[in-house]
């Protein structure tokens, strides 16, 4: 029934998504407004960092069943991958979606499915199927549980791990929300064809706040761990130590501190459940609030840094210090820099710091722009140079005990501990 597919967007979600129904010998339309990206697929290469991804792509490509576009084309079934950021009062933005909505409307026929998977606030699905009708008044769409329409409208939210992408979309379980049953059983039909994992039906409203809820469930836990980090700084006892002898007991399970939380994620979605329900989240908010402000605790920590090591060097100055951080992506071993704690840190002390600040970073090639101050070096003359060095992301290159000797270390991974 669902012979071709288009995925707007083609990001770390919509490119992965577009080639594993095209492995599957479906005719795919991958639809960006990056011309870069469009260009670079069409080539049978990829924009992004994700294992096994860049053969996926590259045989698909080949083999004519996947193609790049900035213009939608008519489809059986359309999923709707774009970013849904916040704006600067952590409101949703859905303008995004709304556009790509508009973008689709004119190719949109009878039979059609059109399915959101990006991450949304409760509503968001009910919202989409609105913007379409109001484009399209010539057809009809589901607003309500009980409606035949001619266009299904479903939400399925992706919950994959970036390191893992190509395994997680196959085997990992989707909860599928369509407005009707009618929807939600054509969206089944549509990822049955890869997924190997249970498609589990429920309602839109549901499943949005599915993923809003597993993903601030973390948000809360690693807030602990976090908050736990600061505390033991101040009382002289090494969390990493701590964490390790707790979770010996059998129903205890303590996540890792960092940094900061960072990603489309995590960082992001708990806020869409803040800003429907404010005066009940309490402790979302609270962990939201506690996470945020490590990024803060880091850079005071830097700062003292250096005013130790001027204290032992006299004869040195500001302009003396070498800082050297270690990661700036939001997680290890991706080159994924949004809403990173690590950027955003490199960035404070590359702006605070007098002398020089290194960055190692061994998944990008160069630099953002918020970074032109600093310098992309490789580890080992960082570990030369640098007069301070700070730990934020846990690269398997940063691994081992190679940094244990250095006498000015700030560590927010654990990685001198391992």
């Amino acid at each position: 029934m669902f012979e071709t597919i288009s995925v707007i967007g083609l990001g770390y979600i919509g490119l992965p998504t577009a080639a594993m129904f095209a492995s599957r010998k479906k005719k795919v339309i991958g639809v960006d407004v990056n011309q870069n990206a469009v260009d670079t697929i069409n080539r049978g290469e990829i924009h992004i960092v994700e294992p096994d991804l860049d053969t996926i792509v590259h045989a698909t490509v080949t083999e004519g069943f996947l193609k790049a576009s900035i213009v939608p084309e008519k489809a059986d079934a359309f999923l709707i991958a774009v970013p849904t950021p916040f704006k600067e009062n952590h409101e949703p933005d859905l303008s995004y979606i709304e556009s790509a909505c508009k973008a689709i409307a004119p190719v949109l026929e009878k039979g059609n499915l059109v399915i959101l998977e990006s991450t949304s606030p409760v509503g968001a699905t009910e919202a989409m199927s609105k913007w379409l009708s109001e484009e399209r008044p010539d057809l009809h769409f589901p607003q309500h549980s009980e409606d035949k329409a001619e266009v299904n409208i479903a939400h399925c939210p992706e919950r994959v791990l970036p390191g893992h992408v190509v395994r997680e979309l196959v085997e990992n379980d989707r909860v599928i929300g369509g407005i009707t049953p009618d929807c939600s059983q054509k969206a089944v039909e549509l990822y049955s064809c890869f997924v190997k994992g249970d498609c589990i039906i429920t309602t839109a409203r549901t499943a949005e706040m599915a993923k809003l809820t597993e993903n601030s469930f973390r948000d809360v836990n690693i807030a602990f761990a976090n908050e736990l980090s600061i505390i033991c700084d101040k009382l002289d006892i090494n969390v990493w130590e701590l964490i390790s002898l707790a979770n010996r007991h059998p129903r205890v399970n303590i996540l890792q501190p960092g940094p900061g939380v960072g990603g489309h994620c995590i960082a992001v979605d708990p806020w869409f459940i803040i800003s429907n329900t404010p005066d009940e989240a309490k402790l979302i908010k609270t962990a939201r609030d506690v996470n945020d402000a490590k990024p803060e605790w880091v850079v005071a920590k830097v700062k003292e840094a250096i005013a130790d090591f001027l204290l032992n060097h006299p004869e040195k100055t500001a302009k003396d210090i070498t800082i050297g951080c270690y990661g700036i992506t939001f997680k290890a071993n991706i080159d994924d820099l949004r809403e990173s704690p690590a950027l955003a840190i490199a960035k404070k002390i590359s702006d605070l710091n007098q002398g020089k600040t290194l960055i190692v970073e061994p998944n990008v090639t160069e630099l953002p722009e918020e970074l032109l101050k600093a310098k992309l070096v490789n580890f080992t003359d960082s570990i030369l140079i640098a007069d301070i060095h700070l730990i934020l992301v846990d690269h398997k290159e940063f691994k081992g005990d190679f940094i244990v000797g250095a006498s000015r270390v700030i560590d927010t991974k654990g990685l001198v501990c391992l």
